[in-house]
């Protein structure tokens, strides 16, 4: 048995599981890509050799574990480089590992415990950094300009020793060469932490909107926290539902403490149940609420000060009134408001008439509430794009500035005062507040699924696309998006791009529809790209039964008459235009460039009735 001295290089993809889950082809052609365009060339720049290949990472060994640690440094910021500069869809975040020690050499492939551990700290480390053993720290100390910040030791799986582990700081040079930080004081590192969605335990699943919105809150308010680093939303939901090990989320998402609970809601009672776990499945903090439903902003307080308490943070005079700050005092308005937004993702013509409902009845028990009156101005903009009610757009600005009024800085607002600007024809203005609404919180839905839908308007397909495939990762649920997206990839020629959003939508149009078979909307944008993926008799199906649940909703039958198109049925998708677009003008737009309408742009019927219903531009 041949053995050897070498310095090991671990790296894996963060959250790959989930990313694989929701997006199979495209994930593993994006780390392809990477691998052969960028790891590969840049480990070999630094005399290392490729000997193990995963689904996920790889490993790498070197002869120098001054060039390991020189290699790892490039990868994370050449990767970091390449994610500013790629599409939210394309970004791969990496986590690295480096040991120094003896390994087994059997023909290319290497073993031992050298390799072992690289793997073991590549496990602790955060997503895009880079941790090391003592050994390494050792060795490299003063010959590299990084610093080295003590992690202290930890024990792992199947090592009878705690590791010694440095964490490598990319962002600091050395103090005269001897490898610490600047001043003598290592710069504060982030703890991670993945708040999971709480499970619905009324024993009702209407109840879900409640239970998710108790989560969203607390994502909320620890991501006001600085020290504290939070996956995002859209991440963590994607485990809704499915039975996890707590250790299997931690290695997925790369974090170090996973928030776990549930609520059941029963009159005027609620009982929450709240625990942070460890990477390692060890329990730190757990308690059981039991109150009145009106405490339920105390609970979520409660949940969030046991949490900073437990990870020893301190917070910031700021950060502190942050968390202390409510939207709402009224827990009955803050019902009312979680019921419509569960609605008002439900998208057809019912569901929005019930969640204006929803806002409405909220804003009328607290009229200082800013988010009923962006919610009820959102529901507003989408009613009267398709003459559902008889609302004015003067009324609709009047209301957004009521809740910018309220609340300057809330990016909902901003978001339906772009939506109603847009159909005010107000273009120019209407983007300057979705830019603001996506400064303000780059993860709102809402401002990236309309922002998206104006420039398709625009015919810019390409920033379309980018913030369609942002809103289909903000909310798991999103099918309206990945819908969009298979129509925008099938304009541009991309048919493997076309494949993957239309499979994606209809995947999640089912799951929708089981949930909600009285639901239109995801029966009518299931039938699209059924038709989009050449499966006609399926998309037949489906076009029947949307308009057996909504033979009036106009938006059903506009993308039923999509679907026939491209099916190339037109006369049947002419009659259904017909009926479209004398009563929705104000879609002038999608007359005029939506690609679903290309196959009819110079039919006479269809050029009639666009010159008899449309105005000039």
């Amino acid at each position: 048995m041949q053995r050897k001295l070498a310095a090991i290089l671990a790296a894996d993809v963060v959250g790959y599981s989930s990313m694989m889950e929701t997006d199979e082809t495209g994930t593993f052609q994006r780390l392809r890509a990477d691998q052969k365009e960028f790891l590969e060339p840049e480990i070999q720049k630094y005399n290392g050799r490729i000997f193990k290949l995963m689904g996920d990472g790889l490993l790498v060994e070197f002869g120098s574990v001054v060039d390991a640690v020189e290699c790892a440094a490039a990868l994370q910021r050449g990767m970091a480089l390449r994610n500013a500069k790629a599409s939210v869809r394309n970004v791969l975040e990496f986590r690295i590992g480096i040991n120094l020690g003896e390994v087994i050499v059997e023909g290319e492939d290497r073993y031992g415990e050298g390799v072992n551990v690289a793997a073991r700290l590549q496990g602790l480390a955060e997503p895009g950094g880079i941790w090391v053993s003592g050994k390494v720290a050792k060795e490299v100390d003063g010959k590299l300009a990084v610093a080295f910040e003590p992690m202290g030791d930890h024990k792992v799986k199947n090592l009878a020793e705690p590791i010694v582990c440095y964490r490598v700081d990319l962002g600091r040079g050395t103090a005269a060469g001897n490898g610490r930080p600047q001043n003598g004081r290592a710069t504060q590192t982030k703890i991670s932490i993945a708040v999971l969605p709480f499970s619905n335990m009324s024993g009702d699943p209407e109840q879900e909107y409640f239970s998710d919105g108790i989560t969203e809150d607390l994502i909320t308010d620890l991501s006001k926290i600085s020290n504290l680093h939070i996956v995002a939303r859209n991440t963590t939901f994607t485990y809704k539902g499915r039975a996890v090990k707590i250790q299997q989320v931690a290695h997925e998402l790369g974090v170090a403490f996973v928030l776990e609970g549930s609520v059941r809601k029963a009159g005027p009672r609620v009982r929450v149940t709240g625990q942070l776990v460890d990477k390692d499945g060890s329990h730190l903090w757990a308690e059981r609420y039991d109150r009145e439903l009106i405490d339920i902003f105390a609970i979520q307080d409660e949940i969030a000060q046991a949490i900073i308490e437990q990870l020893k943070l301190r917070l910031l005079p700021q950060e502190k009134a942050a968390i202390s700050a409510t939207p709402t005092e009224d827990v009955e308005a803050y019902t009312y408001y979680l019921r419509g937004r569960q609605f008002l993702h439900m998208c057809s013509k019912s569901y929005m008439l019930l969640a204006r409902r929803m806002f409405v009845k909220a804003s009328e028990i607290d009229p200082a509430y800013s988010r009923a009156y962006a919610g009820i101005a959102l529901c507003d903009s989408v009613l009267h794009s398709w003459r559902y009610a008889d609302i004015s757009i003067e009324g609709i600005l009047a209301t957004s500035a009521k809740a910018l009024e309220l609340d300057p800085d809330l990016a909902d607002a901003h978001a339906s005062r772009g939506l109603a600007l847009q159909y005010g024809r107000q273009r120019e203005q209407a983007a300057s507040e979705f830019e603001l609404a996506l400064a303000l919180d780059p993860d709102l839905h809402e401002a990236n699924y309309f922002y998206a839908r104006f420039f398709f308007e625009e015919g810019d397909f390409e920033k379309a696309a980018e913030l369609f495939e942002r809103a289909t990762q903000v909310r798991f649920d999103d099918y309206r998006s990945a819908a969009l997206l298979a129509c925008i990839y099938l304009k541009l020629g991309r048919p493997m791009d076309m494949e993957r959003a239309a499979r994606l939508g209809l995947q999640r149009a089912e799951r929708e529809l089981q949930l909600h078979p009285e639901n239109s909307s995801p029966a009518q944008l299931g039938a699209l790209v059924l038709a989009y993926l050449g499966e006609r008799d399926r998309a037949k199906e489906w076009a029947a039964r949307t308009l057996a649940i909504d033979p009036e909703d106009l938006n059903a039958m506009y993308n039923i008459a999509c679907a026939y198109l491209h099916m190339g049925e037109h006369e049947a998708g002419l009659d259904l235009l017909d009926q479209v677009i004398p009563q929705a003008s104000a879609h002038r737009f999608w007359w005029t460039s939506d690609p679903d309408l290309d196959s009819i742009r110079n039919h006479p019927r269809f050029k009639r009735l666009v010159e008899r219903t449309i105005a000039p531009l």
